[in-house]
């Protein structure tokens, strides 16, 4: 007997939408001035400064790191750089990329947990992108998505979907969004020798902070996933 009163979509878990809800209020009113409809001609840079005031810059956080000077200015941009974005599209991935793995992850996981995975993974990753990257400045929610990917994979390399174990499918993710980097990487290299007119274009560095923050993502996940803190306690007991 069919149950009408099922939803066609299964809802969203609160903490994808806490996620996501700023990424999209962000990105709805910085398209409106973009496109004129608010703001007036002020508006057109307002994309320029939600950047400039919560991306995370490689050469400012060495400055500050180097004079002691760790304010709230400089440690909230580990965070708040994975939520605005350079572009509608960048954007638009990053939300439709947080909300798949966030809902299956959270499927999983707790609630608290999936916030965790992507939060600290969005630091880590800043932290060694800062550390590696000299100038180019990191925007967007691709480090926190890498360790929602991290987190995928644990659960399918664990299995405890319901999906089965499938060992050989928890890193063909990571290893997708790697391989779209270096094609990446390499058209943004050679564009420019087979077409001198287009002028240099920058070579993209964000893979190191999505590597690192997929790395993050699986290591946390040995500590976050149901029953993971309990088990990683009896490891260390054995040892």
């Amino acid at each position: 007997m069919q149950d009408h009163d099922i939803a066609p979509i299964n809802p969203l878990p609160p903490v994808v939408w806490l996620l996501v809800l700023p990424m999209i209020g962000i990105e709805l009113v910085l398209s409106l001035a973009e496109a004129g409809m608010i703001g007036g001609r002020a508006a057109i840079g307002w994309r320029v400064a939600m950047l400039e005031g919560f991306g995370f810059f490689p050469d400012y956080w060495r400055q500050q790191a180097q004079a002691g000077a760790f304010d709230f200015e400089l440690l909230r941009r580990f965070v708040s750089f994975a939520f605005v974005h350079q572009t509608t599209m960048s954007a638009l991935f990053g939300v439709v990329l947080t909300l798949a793995l966030g809902k299956f992850v959270a499927e999983v996981f707790a609630g608290w947990a999936v916030a965790l995975v992507f939060v600290v993974s969005a630091v880590v990753g800043a932290l060694v992108y800062g550390s590696l990257v000299q100038s180019q400045p990191l925007f967007g929610a691709y480090p926190g998505v890498a360790g929602l990917i991290g987190a995928f994979s644990f659960v399918l390399w664990k299995g405890l979907s319901r999906m089965g174990p499938q060992p050989q499918r928890a890193f063909s993710l990571i290893g997708g969004l790697m391989a779209i980097q270096v094609v990446f990487g390499l058209v943004f290299t050679l564009l420019p020798k087979l077409f001198p007119s287009m002028g240099p274009m920058p070579l993209g560095w964000d893979w190191i902070a999505e590597l690192s923050g997929f790395f993050c993502g699986f290591g946390l996940s040995f500590v976050v996933s149901p029953n993971g803190f309990a088990s990683l306690q009896a490891r260390l007991r054995q040892r």
